[in-house]
């Protein structure tokens, strides 16, 4: 009765073992998101990474990092820190300096969208793309788009990573 009780178990852990596929933390299975997109092609994101950035002068450097999430579309995402989120007076922009950290074992090409809010802030968009990022490697950039105000930018609290992607 022991011996087949053990067989029994054994036949079942190697059947989940061969379902699941033996994944690692970042999910298993099929990735059904309707970007269609594989790990080795482009995947996109709409990351819900985001950092705040109260400081009176504007010019906070506590990073962000992204959440990570399920399936290959999450992975540029997971890629991105947001360093800083800031108004820069001298150039009346919106900035967010970011690392993107490359763990692959592919060279790629990254395109990050960040939106900065805040607190009554008309939401501004700025986009970078062409942030060569080799295997095992990260990279900085940063990302601006004019301040769309008249006042001095400290509406201006929140960095959010909408979309990340890799090539």
């Amino acid at each position: 009765m022991k011996l087949r009780h053990a067989r029994a178990v054994a036949v079942f852990g190697i059947a989940v073992f061969a379902l699941t596929g033996a994944r690692g933390s970042h999910g298993g299975g099929c990735d059904n998101s309707s970007s269609g997109s594989s790990s080795s092609s482009s995947s996109s994101s709409g990351g819900s990474g985001s950092h705040s950035d109260n400081d009176s002068d504007g010019n906070g450097t506590s990073g962000g990092s992204l959440p990570g999430g399920g399936g290959s579309a999450d992975k540029a995402s997971r890629d991105v820190t947001i360093d800083k989120c800031a108004y820069d007076a001298a150039t009346k922009n919106l900035t967010a300096r970011i690392t993107v950290k490359n763990d692959g074992a592919l060279d790629y090409d990254y395109s990050v969208t960040m939106k900065f809010t805040g607190s009554g802030a008309v939401p501004a968009t700025a986009v970078k793309t062409g942030i060569a990022v080799t295997a095992g490697a990260s990279a900085s950039a940063e990302l601006t788009t004019p301040y769309p105000g008249t006042g001095d930018g400290s509406e201006y609290t929140k960095c959010e990573v909408t979309r990340a992607s890799r090539i």
